[in-house]
Parts: structure tokens; C-alpha cells; sequence
């Protein structure tokens, strides 16, 4: 196996993020547990949503914990990928509409 910053075994100690603080990482995972529970939004969709956002933060253990919970949920790679194009598509947009930052600054320099 290739040797990356990543280890695809920390994955597996997630749970652990209790130790060094044990009430903080409890409600966490309540807050979690809740959040990813059924309600308005089907469990399906919130793991596409949860998968495009992952590829958005560049999170690979979230990556790897999505796409195997997505498959799980019903998902088909179609489906999974349409969900990661909506992610780098907002990424793009949002990169691009701060531009107007910067040429708002360049009109106030050059006129």
C-alpha cells in the first residue's frame, strides 16, 4: 500500500474522538446521530449531500465513509457522481462570484 498523510485505518478511530474529550465528543455525536437521522430529507439524500460536501472539504476519510454509506442507502454511482458535480460546480461558482471583490478593487485603482 502506497504511504499517504491519509491512513484509510483512522478512519476506524473516529469514534476515539472522545478520549481527549469525552462530554464534547458525546454531544457531537448525539448532535450527529440527530442531524443523520430521517426527517425532512431521506437518510439517502442526506449521504449525497454528505458525499458532495466531502469532496468539497477534501475530506478522504469522509469520501471513503459516504460513498460505501450512499451505496448502502440505495445510491447508484450515477447518482453519486451527479451529487459531486453539484459540489465542484458550487465550489466553482463561489470562487467565481467573490471576483466581483476584485474587480470591484481594480475599478476604485484604475478609474
Amino acid at each position: 500500500m502506497e504511504k499517504t498523510y491519509f491512513n484509510p485505518e483512522d478512519l476506524k478511530k473516529f469514534g476515539n474522538i472522545v478520549d481527549f474529550q469525552e462530554p464534547m465528543g458525546k454531544k457531537f455525536f448525539d448532535y450527529y446521530g440527530e442531524v443523520m437521522k430521517e426527517g425532512a430529507l431521506t437518510e439517502r439524500e442526506k449521504a449525497l449531500i454528505a458525499l458532495a460536501v466531502a469532496h468539497a472539504m477534501q475530506c478522504p476519510y469522509c469520501i471513503d465513509a459516504y460513498s460505501t454509506t450512499c451505496l448502502e442507502k440505495g445510491c447508484d454511482e450515477e447518482q453519486m457522481m451527479e451529487a459531486v458535480h453539484v459540489a465542484a460546480t458550487m465550489k466553482a461558482g463561489i470562487t467565481l462570484v467573490y471576483s466581483t471583490q476584485m474587480m470591484n478593487h481594480v475599478k476604485r485603482l484604475t478609474m
